[in-house]
């Protein structure tokens, strides 16, 4: 196979797809460069299809490797192990829009593989590794309909930069990832300073606008060096079998299809399938059916009168109309040991924050390609099996879970206080204790509740909603909080999360080929409207964070001391930093521009800790008195220490106000006594004065 390279500008850098020099035996491989950045991306497909399943089994991997920054991996074994967060979060941005384009009935096991080779620092490999997947799948001979593109969008001042290097990204108010075709968007992840909405649809049309550069590509790279597309076997629901399951229980379908509770109609559909199973699972000279094909035939009657209620009757299951928002609940406070809590309940979905407070030693490190990082606000999300009824083994967090949690994080992170303000080390946890659509939502909901009942002074409460859409031909109907029947059986999943005044992140899923913007632009406003119903719904039970932090969380308090004194508070071998914490119990944290941050639930024991760092880094000040203790006796008069390690000298004739012939007379060694400081020289000696320092007035 002969090397192919194509190349054409993309936003500061040109972009190079090349084909037919590595990895040769998978079925499509391409690399993508930008700069110095390099991502190895690869497409497998199966010559057989997977019997007996009903979903499309496509694995994505997205892999970064320490050698493409030059660097070794930390830790014992000193190679990449287990997926990070990242790698995570970068996996499902690139299978959630490769996945809806695929055939209906394609059953063939479908493998994307992207890896960074090479990092510059510079640029980011996400992009190059989505429109590599995208390129791969094209020159192969899965199944793929057509070349997608896909750009990052930055919003600086008032101008959109395309594919923003990490600088340009830590200066920007906006970053936003748009994957689309040549006249639709399919897939939105972002994040935004609380921007509103038509700025957020003007940063999509710009992507959209520049990203078509990269189908442009593509297409190139394909008429050069695509295989001819295989051929498969279309694994849909029988035709037959629906059309006579339908025939004979449609009105009992319709009927169950209008009962408006989750767990009622799931067990009346679960007991029309065991009445019916045994008519169709056996064999007759034209068709065998087993179990799988008649739930499968039922939920496709059922999926159709789903959508046929909603775009022609406006009706949902639960009885709602399309912009309606189920009952929402609030509460806050509702544990009474951890720094704070909020309880979110919305129809059938339930979300559990809880807050906890750290201090900078509970700082998480972040070892990415682009260098080192340290988070002190986080959010983790849990969903375990009973929030949805069913029985399951518990393991770590699924990505579903970590890229829920990342959605929630970003959602809040806009409005989270500055280390200034706040210098506390924030974690948040989400127990979905029940989910019926939009979890990721009602964890940001319940977060906000959690963070202010905790006293986190955050800049607004921040909520979310989730919009579907069902499509058919030229009709579509857009839907306000979709219950998860309605994420099941419609075509979208486009989530917005924000303030009052703007969106913090956005998150748009598809099942079909794409969306255009009169769509995007109807759901940002239908959004605006949800967010603020649900915002009045929490300022009813909490309107702003609260003033006082909770009585078990601990006290941060900031001081600053001289950097040239840092070495004294820390002492030889960290000797006086330990010994201030084995004394007092608090927690100490040093940074490098002399800030010092002690924490404890124990204000007696912080004001000690304060005194104790004060007297190791203060420098004697000219009129300030202090209490001091003698040290030396020379005739001419005493020294006393009034600081760590800091003496001055109190001269005879300072000592009191007559005449003293012999300094002890006026004080002996080891005496405490109150002086103060009246000279401080060019060489630094300190000179004191005992009379001063007693004089009235």
């Amino acid at each position: 196979m002969s090397i192919v390279k194509v190349e054409t500008p993309y936003g500061g850098a040109n972009i190079v797809l090349e084909t037919g020099k590595l990895a040769k035996q998978a079925d499509g491989a391409v690399t993508v460069q930008m700069g110095g950045t390099i991502v190895l991306v690869t497409a497998c497909v199966s010559k057989e299809t997977r019997e007996g399943i009903g979903f499309f089994p496509l694995t994505v991997e997205y892999q970064e490797k320490t050698y493409a920054a030059g660097r070794i991996p930390g830790g014992f074994f000193k190679r990449e192990g287990r997926p990070s967060e990242s790698e995570i979060l970068v996996s499902r941005l690139i299978d959630r829009p490769i996945r809806p384009l695929f055939p209906d009935g394609f059953k063939n096991d479908v493998q994307v593989v992207a890896i960074v080779l090479s990092s510059d620092g510079e640029n980011d490999p996400d992009v190059l590794a989505a429109v590599g997947a995208s390129a791969a799948l094209n020159i192969s001979p899965a199944p793929f309909p057509g070349a997608i593109g896909a750009c990052r969008v930055a919003r600086i001042g008032d101008e959109f930069i395309l594919n923003p290097t990490y600088a340009q990204r830590q200066a920007s108010e906006l970053d936003l990832m748009v994957i689309g075709t040549r006249d639709k968007v399919i897939m939105i992840e972002g994040e935004a300073k609380g921007l509103p909405e038509h700025i957020i649809l003007e940063g999509l049309k710009f992507g959209h606008k520049n990203l078509q550069a990269t189908i442009d590509i593509q297409e190139d790279l394909v008429s050069r060096a695509g295989k001819p597309k295989m051929s498969y076997e279309n694994k849909t629901v029988s035709g037959k079998l629906v059309e006579s399951i339908r025939s004979a229980h449609f009105n009992r379908i319709k009927e169950i299809c209008a009962i408006a509770d989750k767990d009622q109609r799931e067990e009346a559909l679960h007991i029309l399938y065991t009445e019916i199973s045994g008519k169709f699972c056996v064999e007759t000279d034209e068709e065998k059916f087993c179990d799988a094909d008649i739930k499968a035939a039922l939920e496709k009657i059922e999926q159709q009168e789903v959508r046929r209620m909603i775009l022609e009757d406006k009706l949902r299951v639960d009885g709602r109309g399309i912009e309606d928002i189920r009952h929402i609940a609030c509460e806050v406070g509702v544990l009474p040991r951890t720094h704070g809590s909020g309880l979110f309940t919305r129809g059938q979905t339930q979300s559990l924050a809880v807050t906890t407070l750290g201090t900078r030693a509970d700082e998480q490190m972040i070892e990415a390609l682009e260098g080192k990082s340290y988070k002190k606000f986080m959010l983790h999300y849990s969903f375990p099996p009973f929030s949805v009824g069913e029985v399951k083994p518990m393991r770590g967090p699924g990505r579903r879970e970590i890229g829920h949690g990342a959605l929630a994080e970003k959602s809040l992170k806009p409005v989270m206080p500055s280390t200034d303000e706040f210098p506390y080390t924030v974690r948040l946890v989400s127990e979905i204790l029940e989910s019926n659509g939009s979890s990721s939502m009602a964890t940001v909901c319940a977060s906000s509740l959690s963070l202010m009942d905790a006293g986190v002074p955050i800049k607004e409460p921040v909520a979310g909603v989730a919009l579907g859409l069902v499509k058919e031909g030229d009709r579509h109907v857009v839907l306000s909080d979709i219950a998860g029947i309605e994420d099941h059986f419609g075509d979208m999943d486009f989530k917005v999360a924000g303030t009052r005044r703007g969106i913090t992140a956005i998150q748009l899923d598809l099942k079909i080929g794409g969306i255009g913007f009169n769509i995007i632009e109807e759901v940002l406003s239908r959004a605006y409207k949800g967010r603020v119903f649900v915002l009045d719904k929490m300022a009813e039970a909490i309107a702003g964070p609260k003033q006082e932090l909770s009585e078990y969380a601990p006290r941060i308090i900031n001081l600053k001391i001289n950097q040239e004194r840092i070495g004294d508070l820390i002492g030889p071998g960290g000797k006086n930093i330990r010994k201030i914490i084995e004394l007092t119990g608090v927690a100490i944290d040093v940074e490098d521009d002399g800030s010092v941050l002690v924490a404890s639930t124990d204000s007696e024991a912080s004001k000690r800790a304060i005194e104790m760092i004060k007297g190791l880094t203060e420098d004697a000040e000219i009129g300030k008195i202090y209490r001091g203790k003698v040290k030396r006796i020379m005739n001419f008069g005493a020294f006393v220490e009034i600081l760590p390690n800091k003496e001055g000298l109190v001269h005879i004739s300072e000592l009191a106000d007559k005449y003293v012939k012999n300094v002890e007379e006026v004080v002996k060694l080891g005496d405490e006594i109150t002086v103060k400081v009246i000279e401080i020289d060019e060489l630094g000696r300190v000179n004191l004065s005992k009379k001063q320092a007693e004089q009235k007035g």
